[in-house]
């Protein structure tokens, strides 16, 4: 029998309008969007459906609303029966697939992402960090163009999203001198990315330190479903496992590739992305050609969704 997993999009698939279709069609959705207005004291929900795009697109907003919208797209297939088998999620996704693997009450998941993204925020100085996209550079050449890039300064992989997208992430000097050397190496494009601080490097170490008190102050289930996590790629069952798993993805890189490969590995062969966009459904064709994904995160795609395929 062939295993479903859920995959739960990251930051960078947000827009002004998000999940309003959901809480209109669909009462346990709009429930999840009243249960986070009252978690963070202030209306996330119209910010997610009404904007602005200069308030959704800091950090300390984005995180806790895209945890929203795909908890809201969780509630309404889990309404309807549809379960996975396992549930994996990009970077801030991680919590959102913990909310739907039980170990993290949605209103905690919502207040710690917020703390996340002010501490992510305030760890490097505005203009200090960036983070760039490597698309289809040479096997084998990444660990070279990063140490002859860094000059005694920062810059390591943050995402290794698929064979052909490798996202880096460091100081704004050493960054580009890596897409420099990346072009340089047969990479087709090195792009830099809109982003508000150098996500899932060591620069982000002082973020981490903030959010662990916060982290063990949290209470973590063990999980009813299991999770493939960023850090190690690796199956987690355990809530302090779940834990310990949030604080270490923080400085480190998101092993996307790879824990698309264990759920491949684990007998998944269908794959639905919850929440926000299409990125992760479009990653699973570069990581895999066989693998196809559907999505769901507006009210109109349940009616592309056939649970029975």
């Amino acid at each position: 029998m062939s295993k479903l997993a859920f995959l739960f999009p990251g930051q960078g698939s947000q827009f002004a309008g998000m999940g309003k279709s959901l809480a209109d069609a669909y009462p346990e959705a709009a429930r999840v969007f009243e249960e986070a207005d009252d978690a963070l004291g202030f209306s996330l929900s119209k910010l997610c459906f009404k904007g602005p795009d200069d308030q959704l697109k800091l950090t300390e907003n984005t995180q806790p609303a895209l945890v929203a919208v795909s908890t809201a797209a969780y509630a309404v297939l889990a309404a309807r029966g549809l379960q996975p088998d396992f549930v994996a999620g990009h970077s801030l996704g991680e919590y959102s697939a913990l909310v739907a693997a039980g170990a993290l009450q949605f209103a905690d998941a919502i207040r710690l992402v917020r703390k996340r993204g002010q501490y992510m925020q305030e760890a490097v100085p505005a203009g200090v960090g960036a983070m760039a996209a490597l698309l289809k550079l040479p096997l084998g050449k990444l660990d070279a163009i990063l140490a002859e890039a860094a000059q005694g300064e920062i810059v390591t992989a943050a995402n290794l999203n698929s064979p052909d997208q490798v996202v880096i992430a460091g100081h704004t000097a050493a960054v580009a001198r890596a897409m420099e050397l990346a072009k340089a190496a047969g990479a087709k494009r090195a792009i830099a990315l809109p982003v508000s601080a150098p996500f899932h490097c060591p620069l982000m170490t002082p973020a981490q330190d903030r959010l662990k008190p916060d982290l063990d102050a949290t209470a973590f289930a063990d999980l009813r479903i299991p999770l493939i996590n960023n850090w190690q790629a690796r199956e987690v069952r355990s809530g302090a496992e779940a834990r310990e798993g949030l604080y270490q993805q923080v400085p480190n890189p998101v092993l996307w590739s790879d824990s698309i490969r264990a759920l491949t590995a684990s007998g998944t062969t269908r794959f639905i992305e919850v929440g926000c966009g299409a990125v992760l459904t479009g990653l699973l064709r570069n990581i895999d050609a066989s693998l196809v994904g559907q999505k769901f995160g507006e009210a109109a795609d349940w009616e592309k969704l056939n649970p029975q395929s």
